[in-house]
């Protein structure tokens, strides 16, 4: 009967859900010829060895229903109840579900001039430069950090500093970068760096940027190689476009 006939048609189900995984997730290399050559057994290793450790970063998949749910609610209540409270409460929600247009609307509505917290400028920032409006996000993020440097583990510093790279403010995001990167080593920060460098025609210092994020990637524990796989991806990108 054959490895092969035992497992059908299980064993093609399993490739099949093992190569959705690596085309969506984009783990190492090598495991696509395990899924390949192994057949259904090396689709079984890879699940075990890759797809079961992610299941941790699938949670918020499943709060996507309690979240629409919860969304619907919260139009119909400002409907009656137009506060400040809802309109964070929804924007936070949409920023989640990355409605940026929308969230930044509900950030509008619930910011006032009696706001005196950080966190909806800062929020209403991300919106902002997810939706390239650079220019937009500057005043929120320097309030953010007029009033916490720190924020969010520098984030906000080095969110910052990218807004200025895309505002023609090469001055100033050169020195925001090199403040932010002395005292924060979060990949976001550091490709945003890089590809500041790059687009100045700094192409060495632009690959020892993302050369920091790869070599990362050695010594992290699983869970955090997963999360920070997007970088490394971009980064990699980065390498092979930026010459040496």
């Amino acid at each position: 009967m054959g490895l092969i006939g035992l497992f059908y048609p299980w064993g093609i189900i399993l490739q099949g859900l093992a190569i959705v995984h690596f085309i969506r997730r984009r783990p190492d290399n090598y495991w696509l010829y395990v899924i390949m050559f192994l057949g259904p057994v090396g689709a079984a290793i890879y699940i075990v060895a890759e797809v079961l450790p992610d299941l941790g970063l699938l949670r918020d998949t499943f709060k996507v229903f309690p979240w629409r749910k919860r969304i619907r609610e919260l139009e119909a209540a400002i409907l009656d109840n137009p506060s400040a409270g809802n309109y964070e409460e929804l924007a936070d929600l949409y920023l989640d579900e990355k409605n940026f247009a929308l969230a930044r609307q509900c950030y509008d509505k619930a910011i006032s001039s009696r706001t005196d917290s950080p966190d909806p400028f800062y929020r209403r920032a991300i919106a902002e430069i997810e939706m390239r409006e650079f220019s937009a996000a500057i005043p929120d993020l320097e309030r953010v950090i007029a009033k916490d440097r720190k924020y969010d583990f520098y984030r906000a510093l080095g969110l910052l500093a990218h807004c200025y790279a895309n505002t023609g403010q090469p001055e100033k995001a050169e020195a925001l970068f090199q403040q932010t990167t002395q005292i924060s080593t979060l990949s976001e920060t550091y490709f945003n760096y890089a590809s500041f460098l790059s687009a100045q025609g700094r192409n060495a210092e632009a690959r020892e940027w993302a050369q920091r994020i790869m070599a990362k990637r050695p010594t992290m524990p699983g869970y955090l190689k997963r999360r920070e796989r997007p970088w490394f991806r971009r980064a990699s990108a980065l390498l092979k476009r930026v010459p040496a």
